[in-house]
C-alpha cells in the first residue's frame, strides 16, 4: 500500500493555512477560509463549485471527480468552519497560530477539521487524473456551516439537483483508534413556563415563571430514562440534559415567561416519540402541581434519528479493512454525541463519522493535532476510496 501523499508537507501547509483564516461557526466570514480553498483547487483544475442555503449564503464547497464509468457516488467530507474560541487568556498559543511544533499542528480547527479538509482535497487532486479507471465518482464536501449545527453545508449538497446521491459518506472527524460507525440521535424542544409579571418588591406575590421553571429543570434531572437496549445492539442508552435557561431582566420586574432548552439523545428504542412523551409528562406534572396563568408551552425544534451501521456495510467496511491493512488496530464504535451522520441517516446514507489523526484540545484549550500519522491516515483514506471506487491501489 502506498503509505504517503505525493508530498506530506503540502497537506500540512494548506492546512496551516486553514487554520490562519479564523472560521468560527456564526462568527466570522467564511470567504477567507473558502477563497484559501478555491485558490488551491483552482490551480491543480478541480472542478469546484459553491452550495448555498435556500437564503443564498454559501454554506459549503463542492469537489467532484467523475469516474469512466457510470457506478455509486461517495463523499469525503469535512468542516472548514469551527467552534468558538473560548477564552483566548488561557491558551498558550494564538487560536489562529497554525505552527507546527514538535510533529503537531497547533490552532483551532486543526483537529476539526481543517487538517481533514486538507486531506482530503490532496486526495482528490491525487486521484483526479486517474479518474476514467473509476466506478461511479468521488465528491469532497467542504462544509462552512457545522459548528452552528444547522448543518447547512450537508443540507445543500443533499437538496442540489445537480448532486448525485452518494452511496455512503465518510466524515473525516479525528481520532486513530476508532471507526465511529453510528451515534445517538436527537430530540431538542424549547419549554415555554409562564408566570404573572410584577415588581420584585409587591406586597402580594404571583405566581413566578422562573420558580415554575425550576421546578420543571428538578422534574426533567430526575425523570427515569432506560438503559441501553442490549436485544438491539445499540450499546448506549438515552439522555437527557436542559441546556438553557432564558428569562428576566434587571432586578426589579419578575417575568412572565421562562424558556428552557431541553436536549435529549435518542436510541432506536427510544426514539424522539418517547422522547416527546417523557417531557410532555413532566410539563403536565409542573402544570398540575404549581399551575400558571396559561398551560406550559412544547415547541419542537429538531429530531435527528439514532443511527448504527453494521461494520460490514460500505463505506465503513472499506475503512475498516483499509485501517486494518495499514497495521492499525480500530474498532468500530458508536458515539454518544451526534453528528452528520445522523443527518445523513435520515436521508438513507450511511456514513462514517470518524477516522484520522490523534488529537488534543478539540472544541477546548490548546486545540491540536498530531502530525505523526497523517502518512498512515492518508493511506487508509486513499485505499478505502480506490476500493470504492472499483480501482487497484
Amino acid at each position: 500500500m502506498r503509505r504517503t501523499p505525493a508530498d506530506v508537507g503540502s497537506v500540512v501547509a494548506l492546512a496551516q493555512a486553514l487554520v490562519r483564516r479564523p472560521s468560527r461557526g456564526g462568527v466570522d466570514p467564511y470567504e477567507p477560509v473558502l477563497g484559501v480553498l478555491e485558490g488551491w483547487l483552482r490551480e491543480r483544475g478541480l472542478a469546484q463549485r459553491r452550495l448555498r442555503s435556500p437564503g443564498g449564503e454559501v454554506v459549503g464547497l463542492l469537489v467532484e471527480v467523475r469516474g469512466g464509468r457510470p457506478g455509486p457516488w461517495w463523499v469525503l467530507d469535512a468542516c472548514v468552519d469551527t467552534a468558538p474560541f473560548g477564552d483566548t487568556g488561557r491558551w498558550s498559543f494564538s487560536p489562529t497560530s497554525g505552527q507546527v511544533r514538535d510533529e503537531w499542528l497547533l490552532g483551532r480547527g486543526a483537529a476539526d477539521s481543517k487538517l481533514a479538509a486538507a486531506l482530503f482535497c490532496h486526495l482528490a487532486a491525487e486521484l483526479a487524473p486517474r479518474a476514467e479507471e473509476f466506478t461511479g465518482g468521488l465528491a469532497v464536501l467542504l462544509d462552512v456551516d457545522e459548528h452552528t449545527g444547522a448543518f447547512g453545508g450537508a443540507r445543500a449538497f443533499l437538496a442540489d439537483p445537480q448532486a448525485p446521491k452518494p452511496a455512503g459518506v465518510m466524515i473525516g472527524y479525528p481520532g486513530l483508534d476508532e471507526v465511529v460507525v453510528g451515534g445517538r440521535g436527537l430530540w431538542r424542544a424549547t419549554v415555554t413556563v409562564y408566570g404573572e409579571a410584577g415588581h420584585s418588591g409587591a406586597r402580594r406575590a404571583g405566581v413566578g415563571a422562573i420558580g415554575r421553571a425550576a421546578h420543571l429543570v428538578g422534574l426533567l434531572d430526575a425523570a427515569e430514562l432506560p438503559g441501553p437496549d442490549r436485544d438491539s445492539g445499540f450499546p448506549l442508552g438515552p439522555r437527557l440534559t436542559v441546556t438553557a435557561f432564558h428569562g428576566g431582566e434587571g432586578f426589579s420586574v419578575t417575568p412572565d415567561r421562562v424558556d428552557v432548552h431541553v436536549d435529549v439523545r435518542t436510541t432506536p428504542e427510544f426514539g424522539a416519540g418517547a422522547a416527546a412523551g417523557l417531557v410532555r409528562r413532566e410539563v403536565a406534572a409542573l402544570d398540575a402541581v404549581r399551575p400558571g396563568p396559561r398551560p406550559t408551552g412544547i415547541a419542537e425544534v429538531a429530531d435527528w434519528p439514532a443511527y448504527r451501521l453494521d461494520a460490514g456495510r460500505q463505506p465503513a467496511a472499506a475503512l475498516l479493512a483499509a485501517a486494518r491493512d495499514a497495521g492499525l488496530v480500530v474498532r468500530a464504535k458508536t458515539a454518544g454525541p451526534s453528528n452528520i451522520g445522523n443527518l445523513l441517516a435520515g436521508a438513507g446514507i450511511p456514513a462514517t463519522a470518524g477516522f484520522g489523526v490523534p488529537y488534543e484540545g478539540l472544541h477546548g484549550i490548546d486545540e491540536r493535532a498530531s502530525l505523526a500519522e497523517l502518512p498512515t491516515v492518508y493511506a487508509v483514506y486513499r485505499r478505502a476510496v480506490l476500493d470504492l471506487l472499483g480501482a487497484a491501489g
